[in-house]
């Protein structure tokens, strides 16, 4: 127990300095770059409203007016195409955040539809994730058969690879793809990729937004739907097979303990009685349990080689012994 103590929290320090370190990356890389570009939208803002006498009211008007407009830009969110789009996206727990709903119905709709959606998508992604590694195991197998290796069975390390090698092909592939028709840098794409496929969904870059997508594109929003529902299903294999290695890990070890603990009650004394006069409390002292001691025992003045030693569990067969060298045995 003191053992799975220091591992929970040896994790939580472990968490918490690794969430320090990368608040400090993060301020270093970010921190001078917003600086400069609300610096320059700042001196944009200021131009705006000289030249065009714009109050305070009016510009803030527009800003909303803008921020509003950005999702109708894909077409109408809410037709079938944009809502099974959405309802994706919640039920892959990604959050884009590119449209929301705004009635107290669709509300209350989403959260009880999350309720039940969110539970049903894991199971079924940590199902199809176990599928794909059972696959994956059936064609190692092969490939070692085939190959003449000396060991024929997928180990944990080779299935972590082959699954982390088809996550790595489905987002480059995905990349190139989303990179061609939404017009964003490899890199972009590849950053959304990633962002979607892990379930950050910061919504910064969102697929199937512009040029009517959604409506005139529909080979292109099934392939979107495809990349998203397959690339979580291999991303949760991979997840699904570092969850059962750390599970092994932990279980071995409680195993572990559960022995040493068990080998600690078991401990061997000596099963005989003191022979002749009846000895004070300090002549009986020389008793001794600890295998470390060799199990000798003072008897008429002289060292004699103990009896085999016999588990804690025999004491309750032996009445002869006193219960005083019952206790003691058993410090």
């Amino acid at each position: 127990m003191k053992r799975q103590n220091v591992r929970t929290l040896s994790l939580v320090v472990c968490t918490f300095t690794y969430l320090l370190i990368g608040a400090a990356v993060f301020d270093s890389l970010e921190s001078d770059t917003e600086s400069k570009r609300w610096e320059v939208l700042s001196d944009i803002k200021n131009g705006l409203v000289r030249k065009y006498n714009i109050t305070p009211e009016d510009y803030h008007m527009i800003e909303i007016v803008i921020i509003e407009n950005k999702p109708h830009k894909a077409g109408p969110q809410w037709k079938f195409a944009g809502a099974f789009y959405f309802a994706t996206v919640v039920l892959a727990m990604i959050g884009y955040g590119h449209s929301t709903p705004v009635t107290v119905g669709g509300k209350a709709f989403c959260m009880a539809y999350a309720m039940v959606g969110i539970p049903l998508g894991l199971v079924m992604f940590q199902s199809i994730g176990e599928r794909l590694n059972k696959f994956a195991s059936v064609v190692i197998r092969r490939a070692k058969c085939y190959l003449r290796c000396n060991t024929t069975e997928a180990t944990e390390m080779n299935l972590m690879f082959a699954t982390g090698m088809l996550s790595s092909i489905i987002i480059t592939t995905g990349a190139a793809v989303f990179s061609r028709y939404e017009g964003w840098s490899y890199f972009d794409s590849f950053y959304y990729c990633f962002v979607t496929l892990t379930t950050i969904g910061f919504g910064d870059y969102v697929a199937l937004q512009n040029d009517q997508a959604l409506t005139s594109k529909p080979g292109y929003v099934a392939l979107s739907l495809v990349f998203i529902l397959f690339g979580l299903a291999v991303v949760a294999a991979s997840i699904n097979l570092l969850v059962l290695r750390f599970m092994t890990m932990q279980a071995e070890e409680n195993a572990r303990d559960e022995d040493k603990d068990s080998c600690r009650t078991m401990l061997p004394i000596d099963g005989h009685m003191f022979a002749g006069r009846q000895r004070s409390h300090e002549d009986q002292a020389s008793v001794c349990s600890c295998n470390c001691l060799g199990n000798k025992q003072c008897e008429g003045g002289a060292l004699l080689p103990a009896a085999p030693a016999r588990p804690l569990r025999a004491l309750t067969r032996r009445a002869s012994l006193a219960p005083e060298l019952i206790e003691r045995a058993s410090v």
